[in-house]
């Protein structure tokens, strides 16, 4: 394991949740399991593992034993994952009356942290840099203690004893951090507007929370497993903006995330890192949880807003832009989860310090949903300029039965397909743009050659139809009518001008549109068209899918 990783975190107190069963907090305890309890390992009862755990040691008269629950440890295709962080074992596809089960406990018993070799982790967890997940997998998501052990709030206390607003702003202007939850924008720059807009009364702080993308699972992961680092970003910005009230707008689907942010919230308060003159300071800062009901549209700055405020979720037209005219009318700051959460270490460690990880313009780490037809499938973290070969091959372990290696489906269906050709681009919002991906929130689905790319444009673009508003013509209109084209590719109903009609209604949907939704929804047309385009032409001219999964290939059909 490298030294990024931590493996031996500062002692901390116990979880009471776990304590109840008869758990050792980790400052007494020989070797301490920590058991992933997001949601992933949770849906293959991860919690019964933990239960199961503490019932056999007690049984056994393991007294000197800790079993803890956590956030998640990464290695999503291997759940539910256990992990000793003093030993550095990590035992994976753990359930109570599997083997594993058994040599987990065997090891809990047996395990001598001083004198044992520790084991050689995978390249998965060894070619990370942890800086957003540098906590995760290491504490109790509900347990406030947990996060102060390990510098938690610390850089809260710092903004609000010893530095000025505009000191905050400008380290996060020399992080060079940009927006992570799709668009890029430098953050410093979007804070010192916000600060710079003329208010009569009010600002606000919004964390962006509705994470839509499908095959995404980052902002998820990141509130379930550190709630308060998203939640002491937010008190962080506040103080640099003078604002006074925030919302975390998280979507309903999301209800373990839900949950633990608002025991995070009430725990802040009793804490006072939260709530009125926070820390025995002047500055006070209040944070609710707003719901979303699951509209892909309302992850857009403006149509989020009006979600809020009680309105139909749909976008209006910009400018003003919410950094001067948002909530209420008022200068509102939005930025994503994963931009929150990387506020405190920059604060700790310096914006210079941050800018040092990264390439060009593409400063720090990024987490990505790393999925589809990948061997490790999970969360992961890197620094930006790392090549899509390194993540899928050395990280993900490569493609699952050894299959060739297609192409890698990047931000989500406003995202792009990136060739085998250009596995060694880096992955930073330049060159992705300059291939004609984006970056987006960080959705990564891997494909192989059981794939066809006609269908996955068709797939995706019946997604942005279903999920646009409908308040522009190109979006509403454009989506459908693009449907319907590659619907009739996929079923071998097609003509030659129909891939010319195709592409160039694409770039009229994409130029025309109000948001974002409809100004990225044809990416996925355009990157297939351009690096896949003989897949179309077989679709039409030989009425055959080359991966044979389109209806085309099924049976024969008639033209119409």
């Amino acid at each position: 394991m490298n030294d990024d990783l931590d493996p031996h975190p500062r002692p901390i107190r116990r979880s009471r949740h776990m304590a109840d069963s008869g758990a050792l907090p980790d400052g007494t305890a020989r070797v301490t399991a920590h058991v992933c309890q997001a949601a992933g390992c949770l849906s293959s009862q991860s919690n019964e593992v933990a239960r199961a755990l503490v019932e056999r040691l007690r049984a056994e008269a393991v007294s000197d034993v800790g079993v803890k629950r956590v956030g998640c440890l990464g290695l999503c295709a291997a759940g539910p994952l256990v992990h000793l962080p003093e030993t550095g074992d990590m035992f994976g596809d753990v359930t109570i009356d599997s083997p594993r089960f058994e040599e987990l406990v065997q090891r809990l018993k047996t395990a001598d942290p001083a004198n044992d070799p520790r084991p050689e982790l995978p390249t998965f967890f060894t070619r990370q840099t942890p800086v957003v997940l540098e906590n995760s997998g290491f504490i109790d998501p509900e347990e406030i203690d947990d996060y102060l052990a390990r510098d938690g709030y610390a850089a809260l206390r710092r903004v609000v004893t010893e530095m000025t607003p505009a000191q905050v702003i400008e380290q996060v202007v020399a992080s060079g951090l940009r927006g992570r939850g799709g668009a890029g924008f430098p953050v410093g720059i979007k804070w010192q507007t916000v600060a710079k807009s003329a208010s009569p009364d009010r600002r606000y702080v919004v964390c962006n929370a509705d994470e839509g993308d499908p095959g995404a699972f980052m902002d998820r992961s990141v509130l379930e497993s550190d709630p308060h680092r998203v939640i002491e970003g937010m008190a962080i910005a506040a103080y640099a903006l003078g604002a006074d009230t925030g919302y975390i707008y998280c979507r309903a689907e999301y209800p373990l995330a839900v949950q633990r942010l608002r025991t995070a919230i009430r725990l802040a308060k009793r804490r006072n890192m939260l709530g009125d003159n926070i820390l025995d300071t002047q500055f006070s800062f209040n944070v609710d949880v707003r719901l979303g009901a699951g509209a892909f549209v309302c992850g857009e700055e403006t149509a989020l807003l009006a979600s809020i405020e009680g309105q139909r979720g749909s976008p209006r037209p910009r400018p003003p832009y919410p950094a001067t005219s948002g909530l209420r009318g008022r200068p509102t700051l939005i930025n994503n989860v994963e931009s929150f959460a990387n506020i405190p270490p920059i604060i700790r460690k310096g914006g210079a310090w941050y800018a040092t990880i990264g390439t060009g313009r593409s400063k720090g780490t990024k987490v990505f949903a790393l999925a589809g037809r990948v061997a490790r499938t999970g969360l992961i973290e890197v620094p930006m300029g790392i090549t899509l070969r390194e993540v899928i091959f050395d990280i993900g372990g490569g493609i699952v039965d050894g299959r060739p290696f297609k192409a890698v489906q990047t931000g989500g269906p406003s995202g792009g397909c990136i060739p085998a050709e250009l596995l060694d681009i880096p992955l930073d919002y330049e060159s992705l743009s300059d291939k004609g991906s984006i970056m987006g929130s960080g959705g990564m689905i891997v494909l192989d050659d059981t794939s066809c790319m006609v269908e996955l444009a068709r797939y995706f673009m019946e997604f942005s139809q279903e999920e646009s508003c409908g308040k522009c013509i190109p979006c509403r209109s454009g989506t459908t009518q693009l449907g319907m084209l590659l619907t009739r590719i996929t079923e071998g109903r097609a003509q030659i001008s129909d891939l010319d009609r195709l592409e160039e209604l694409s770039r009229m949907v994409k130029a025309t549109s109000l948001c974002g939704l409809g100004q990225n929804a044809p990416n996925p047309i355009l990157s297939t068209l351009r690096y896949f385009r003989n897949e179309y032409l077989a679709h039409i001219a030989d009425r055959v899918c080359p991966a044979g999964v389109c209806p085309v290939s099924a049976k024969e059909v008639e033209l119409v």
